[in-house]
């Protein structure tokens, strides 16, 4: 079966996001996936007016120094958030360890203790499809490095409600699995390296 060649890399000049606003930003990541975040987040605004959510995959026993690590180098809040917690503009919002985070219909965080998702909880494809249907088309997904297939249906998903998918270009992760993945299923909008999506979220457009 002929298949479409992937999407190429492409990296727009900066301000030239498009002209969807979004209101909400989630990211998965795993396995060289926080070296990523470290160039991605310093990027957003103090005035980001997007809701930012995070799973990366820790070990259940590994404590979390996300906050710890991001904080500082970031100009929103970076929060570990509890069950309940609603979701504002203008926060980061990172998984706790042995947690699937959620998005719920009412725009608050879910936490679940339910089974593992492709070996993974927190699994990136539970949060990236909760997010999905809480807000549609004005979601943006980013898929980073990663060692597993993690993230691929979530995408899938994401762009059934009408959101937008960017996937790390593979030859620039440590670990290409998790984007090229994407990339295969055709679950990318876009193929951008860490310092284009770093430019492109300074400018992105967001719903106020």
């Amino acid at each position: 079966m002929n298949r479409p060649p992937p999407p190429a890399t492409t990296e727009h000049p900066s301000g030239q996001a498009g002209a969807r606003a979004f209101e909400a930003v989630v990211i998965g990541a795993s396995a060289g996936g926080i070296e990523v975040l470290n160039v991605l987040l310093p990027a957003l605004p103090a005035g980001f007016g997007a809701v930012v959510l995070i799973v990366t995959h820790l070990p259940a026993d590994s404590p979390s120094h996300l906050v710890q690590t991001f904080t500082g180098r970031c100009a929103l809040p970076v929060i570990e958030p509890d069950a309940g917690e609603p979701l504002l503009p203008a926060h980061v919002y990172v998984a706790p360890p042995a947690y699937h985070m959620l998005v719920d219909d009412g725009r608050t965080v879910a936490l679940s203790i339910d089974a593992r998702v492709r070996f993974s909880r927190p699994s990136i494809d539970v949060l990236f499809e909760s997010a999905a249907h809480a807000y549609r088309e004005r979601l943006l997904g980013i898929l980073l490095s990663g060692a597993n297939d993690d993230g691929t249906a979530g995408l899938e998903a994401l762009r059934a409600q009408g959101g937008t998918a960017w996937v790390q270009a593979p030859d620039s992760a440590a670990s290409p699995v998790m984007p090229r993945t994407a990339i295969e299923h055709h679950a990318a909008d876009e193929v951008l390296s860490p310092a284009a999506m770093a430019r492109r979220l300074a400018d992105l457009p967001v719903f106020s």
